[in-house]
């Protein structure tokens, strides 16, 4: 099965069922993956930062670097690709303390409460999510079933995104 690497301030939408998107080292970073299981698509960020206001600059050149502007970008692909909102699956991976001792600028929180705004504005809710704490995590959706993992310190969990409510 092919891999497709989202790397970190990257994006990637997928309709190929052989796919499994996947993206590494999620530290105070969010990795959110949105599948839709009627049109077996799927969609993966790696998101940084969470306000785009910080640089807009680099806002416009890369917007999957900041929660607010990546994840409008992502949904705006996801739609154009056939998905339908009311049958969105969404897990969310990452925003732990990992930089700083202190957590001084809780990068990982704000990432994660950004993220939890966007998602409540639009009225959309998460299937999973696997955030905070001071781990690493590694996230898959596999593109033609829907399922999500997250590996952290040697242990990986598989997730069964629903495919009805």
């Amino acid at each position: 099965m092919p891999y497709r690497i989202i790397d970190i301030a990257d994006l990637k939408i997928s309709n190929r069922p052989g796919d499994i998107l996947v993206t590494y080292s999620l530290g105070s970073c969010v990795g959110v993956a949105v599948y839709d299981p009627v049109v077996r698509i799927g969609g993966m960020i790696h998101c940084m930062l969470p306000l785009s206001k910080v640089d807009r600059n680099k806002a416009q050149e890369r917007p999957a670097m900041f929660v607010d502007t990546g994840m409008q970008l992502m949904l705006s692909q996801l739609f154009e690709s056939g998905v339908r909102k009311a049958r969105l699956k969404i897990a969310v991976a990452g925003g732990a303390h990992i930089l700083n001792d202190d957590n001084l600028f809780k990068i990982g929180e704000r990432n994660f409460t950004v993220l939890r705004k966007i998602l409540w504005k639009n009225s959309m809710l998460m299937n999973v999510q696997d955030v905070g704490g001071d781990i690493s995590r590694t996230i898959r959706l596999h593109v033609g079933t829907g399922r999500f993992t997250v590996k952290s310190q040697g242990t990986e969990v598989h997730y069964e995104l629903p495919q009805k409510d």
